[in-house]
């Protein structure tokens, strides 16, 4: 359904998006992450026809960006980060120009606003002016219009942002039931959405696709580094120094309070120690209060990762 191939984009000297590709099916919801100025928001507007490329090419259900542009328009729903709205207009209003432009009318326009109404809750204030709105209000007024005329693909770039917490859960599962019947291109610096709502999560830093997969799979890579977390009741000295003997252990960290001594323990490769933790508490007859592996998320994933590419990045200019 979006199709990228070798995309470039240059702003004179500075170079924001660095020869990506990717490819996203029909249907689901897809995470596009990256730190700020990594050139996810140039790409979103290039797929949204309102940034031209250097060089390559981006396609949306077959239709050409760069050349067949109107065909792409009346495909998407796009909503930016700061949802352009007309400030003198009411609600219902502005629905309904939105509405027109995209060729809606009688009946069917007015099925499609209050269809949209329902779905981004809009009914206590439809017929406010949006200059009155708070920006949450406002963001659940770009959300409906975006997705009014019932788009194939939906680009939303951080939609659940100035969203009280009702409304953020809200959002997300109105996200996942469009995931349903539209593919969903969703840009967040909330990881922790990221998980809850994306099959699958593509991860671009300095302009280049790093890391592409489903979190459990993004997570998966990471997990070499999940720690254990242990508390046992013994001398400090004597506890430290049988963990650090047990085979597989890379790294110790230890406190001790009120005889208790908390462990953060990390493993070498792949390997899972609690059974020898235990087994260890249990010969030295040392009390045990917790033993549980912290596991790894998906912003630990996305935090080491662009740590090592900002470690190899050659000195070069920037875009956003």
């Amino acid at each position: 359904m979006i199709r990228v191939t070798n995309l470039i984009k240059r702003y004179g000297t500075h170079l924001a998006v660095d020869d990506i590709s990717f490819h996203v099916e029909r249907g689901g919801v897809v995470g596009f992450l990256g730190p700020n100025g990594a050139g996810k928001t140039t790409t979103l507007r290039i797929l949204t026809c309102y940034h031209p490329a250097t060089s390559g090419s981006a396609s949306i259900g077959g239709c050409d960006v760069f050349t067949q542009s109107m065909e792409v328009r009346r495909k998407i729903g796009y909503l930016p980060e700061s949802a352009p709205l007309y400030p003198e207009l009411r609600v219902r209003e502005y629905l309904r120009f939105r509405g027109k432009l995209r060729r809606l009318s009688g009946t069917e326009l007015a099925r499609a606003i209050a269809r949209v109404s329902e779905q981004c809750w809009l009914g206590a204030f439809i017929d406010r002016p949006i200059g009155q709105l708070s920006k949450g209000m406002k963001q659940r007024v770009g959300l409906a219009d975006a997705i009014m005329h019932d788009p194939q693909v939906l680009i939303l770039d951080e939609p659940t942002i100035g969203l009280d917490p009702t409304q953020i859960r809200e959002t997300r599962n109105l996200i996942k039931q469009l995931g349903e019947r539209h593919t969903v291109l969703l840009s967040s610096h909330i990881l922790h959405e990221v998980e809850q709502i994306c099959s699958r999560a593509i991860i671009i830093a300095n302009g280049r696709i790093v890391a592409s997969g489903s979190p459990a799979e993004l997570r998966d890579q990471f997990i070499a580094k999940a720690r254990i977390i242990a508390e046992m009741k013994g001398p400090q000295e004597e506890v430290e120094k049988g963990v650090r003997a047990l085979t597989g252990v890379h790294r110790v960290d230890a406190s001790s309070e009120n005889g208790w001594v908390r462990l953060a323990v990390e493993a070498k490769s792949q390997q899972d120690i609690r059974e020898d933790l235990f087994r260890l508490t249990a010969s030295r007859g040392w009390s045990l209060r917790e033993i549980r592996r912290e596991g790894a998320t998906l912003e630990d994933f996305f935090v080491q990762v662009i740590a090592q590419q900002e470690s190899v990045r050659p000195p070069r200019n920037e875009g956003a």
